[in-house]
């Protein structure tokens, strides 16, 4: 869950900036995809076992879905009611 209490945010907020600053606008997906992987790495540098790469599958799992359940899910609709449902043709 992305929703962490303000304090704990404060000291990442300003890394994800200068993160998100130095980030190509070309191949962001690419960069992004490097960023997180070393990322991943980094945290099993602390500790690699089951039950660490499993909290790290799930955290990514369940970033993309509340990217796909906030952002994807309301543009579809957004472009189902502009272009018309797929689903009652």
């Amino acid at each position: 869950m992305p929703y962490i209490k303000p304090a704990e945010r404060r000291p990442l907020d300003p890394l994800v900036d200068a993160l998100f600053a130095a980030l190509p606008e070309r191949d962001v997906a690419g960069s992004l995809n490097y960023v997180v992987s070393r990322l991943c790495a980094r945290v099993l540098e602390r500790e690699k076992r089951y039950a660490r790469i499993n909290e790290l599958v799930g955290a990514l799992e369940c970033a993309k879905l509340e990217l796909y359940r906030r952002v994807a899910g309301p543009y579809e609709d957004e472009k189902a009611r502009e272009n018309g449902d797929v689903y009652s043709a």
